[in-house]
């Protein structure tokens, strides 16, 4: 899945994002101004303050050092090689301006040179640090307001701004199979929402195309098919009285009404996943699945009579299913052929329980890969000689009668498919009347 996220979450959450990271941004920003403008008026006091007491110096030699709460100054003739009175890391610092810790507090310190002696100013950065890390919080707890606020403005606003596209998708949800064409694009702008909406309409159209043309099939076929099919069970049943046929002769005919009632079980199968969303009224049927069972087992082991593989089947349970049997046939005439088809030689063991028909085989068997294709349409294994069309019409014969397979499988070893009936046996479609 390339996108895991709902539109308007991904809206939300680059609204929180850019929100977050912009109050950020500004954050640091009016940290490093404010910082930076103290330590501006931080030098600015301590330069005021040195030349003025460097003034008052030269003017008075005993003029003493200032000696506030916040300021702090020292003063020392070159000519000493130390001063018992000032501090071992003042007396280090040379000309210029420094930053110090004295006794665990922070000073900011401005040293000059004038006249023979060295002028200390200090200025304690005590308060300056307290004010900073107050305004750091404030900050701090502005940052996450503004995010919330921001996550909160973007969930609102993609709710906004995704309205349309909500409401395309409601209408589009609401369409049936049945419903006439109506137009969406008159209904939205011209934006990227109304090309989206210009462009489900013009596939609408086509489906609605393609729906009536496969309605048109489906009811011409009924007839057009169906006819030729009576036409030749009709002649078949005439020969077949004829007396004087010859052994060969019966057999042929036979085979020939075997291929038409083959014929006719499956383009009623065909017609009915064609119309089984049309909602037609259900044709009454009652199938004994152990005759059809043994009719279609009866029928594909006459196809590979010169195959030395060996049948066991067991049809003794009585299960009646409210399925046609046409389609009871095509699944289980599939299931038993495709056996018989893959098994060069060994056996096909084939058993009737009261939910489920298991086919066994000890044929060339399946690899997962083949397994996991099994019901696409047009697809044929390694040895397969058929069209790869007959297990996609069991699969969807099965999902309508909600019945499920399961097929067990192995290279080399052979294939066991079992067809399990639903305990309720009611079909999730009716079963369209014939045409």
């Amino acid at each position: 899945m390339r996108f895991r996220r709902s539109l308007r979450a991904r809206v939300g959450v680059a609204f929180t994002l850019f929100g977050g990271l912009g109050s950020l941004l500004l954050a640091a920003g009016l940290f490093l101004a404010s910082h930076d403008l103290g330590e501006r008026l931080i030098d600015e006091t301590l330069t005021a303050e040195l030349e003025d007491y460097v003034s008052r110096r030269q003017r008075n030699p005993q003029s003493p050092p200032p000696d506030t709460a916040t300021i702090r100054g020292y003063v020392r003739s070159l000519n000493d090689a130390a001063d018992p009175d000032l501090p071992t890391d003042i007396a280090a610092l040379a000309p210029g301006r420094h930053q110090i810790e004295l006794q665990g507090t922070a000073f900011r310190a401005a040293v000059k040179d004038r006249a023979g002696e060295r002028f200390y100013i200090l200025y304690n950065e005590s308060n300056l640090q307290r004010r900073e890390r107050g305004f750091l919080a404030f900050l701090a707890i502005s940052v996450v307001i503004a995010s919330l606020l921001s996550a909160a403005a973007g969930v609102w606003l993609a709710g906004r701004a995704i309205t349309p596209v909500v409401e395309l998708a409601a209408r589009v949800r609401s369409l049936h199979a049945d419903d006439g064409p109506e137009p969406f694009a008159l209904d939205f702008p011209q934006d990227e929402v109304g090309a989206l909406a210009s462009s489900i309409d013009h596939y609408l159209e086509r489906l609605g195309a393609f729906i009536d043309r496969e309605r048109a099939f489906t009811a011409n076929v009924s007839h057009e098919l169906r006819t030729p099919l009576a036409v030749i069970h009709g002649a078949v049943e005439v020969l077949l009285a004829d007396t004087t046929l010859t052994e060969s002769q019966r057999g042929r005919l036979e085979r020939i009404d075997r291929a038409a009632s083959d014929m006719t079980g499956l383009s009623e199968a065909l017609l009915f996943l064609a119309r089984e969303d049309e909602g037609l009224p259900v044709e009454p049927a009652h199938c004994e699945v152990g005759s059809v069972l043994r009719e279609t087992v009866e029928r594909v082991q006459g196809l590979f009579k010169s195959k030395p593989v060996s049948v066991e089947l067991d049809a003794r349970a009585h299960v009646v299913l409210p399925v046609p049997q046409a389609l009871l046939g095509i699944v289980l005439g599939n299931l038993v052929h495709n056996a018989f088809s893959f098994t060069e030689r060994g056996h096909v063991r084939i058993k009737l329980s009261s939910d489920s028909v298991t086919v066994e085989d000890t044929g060339s068997g399946m690899s997962t890969e083949e397994l996991s294709r099994i019901f696409d349409r047009f697809y044929r294994g390694a040895d397969s000689s058929g069209s790869g069309i007959g297990l996609s019409i069991v699969k969807r014969i099965c999902e309508h009668f909600l019945w499920t397979t399961e097929f067990h499988s192995a290279p080399g070893i052979g294939t066991t498919v079992q067809l399990r009936f639903t305990a309720d046996r009611t079909p999730s479609a009716p079963w369209p009347e014939a045409s």
